[in-house]
């Protein structure tokens, strides 16, 4: 019975390690795809340059459970109006992994 109990706290301690693994992103690498990717023309991590600092989209989205869903799609299509009047060009050439990568990156900055 203990080896049972054990073995599947080991389960769920080795799921949640996996889990939360799977929303990390290798900073360095998620950096130069949103460089080799053109983001960096208008974005930078700590401040506002044409569109807002990664720092202060991390801020915003933070607690927003579905934020990692809505900003991929946000950053494949395109948007205007959340931060201000000047729009995000769409970037349907990017991957959707990378795209994936690259918000992962910009929600885990603190």
């Amino acid at each position: 019975m203990k080896l049972k109990v054990i073995a599947t706290l080991l389960a769920t301690a080795a799921a949640a390690t996996l889990a939360a693994g799977a929303h990390a992103a290798d900073p360095k690498a998620a950096e130069a795809l949103a460089k080799a990717n053109g983001c960096l023309a208008c974005h930078t991590v700590d401040k506002k340059l044409v569109g807002p600092g990664y720092q202060e989209i991390a801020d915003k989205y933070r607690k927003d459970k579905g934020a990692e869903a809505n900003l991929i799609k946000k950053v494949k299509a395109g948007g205007k109006g959340v931060w201000g009047d000047v729009p995000m060009p769409p970037n349907a050439h990017v991957k959707d992994q990378d795209i994936k990568t690259m918000v992962q990156w910009i929600l885990s900055i603190k």
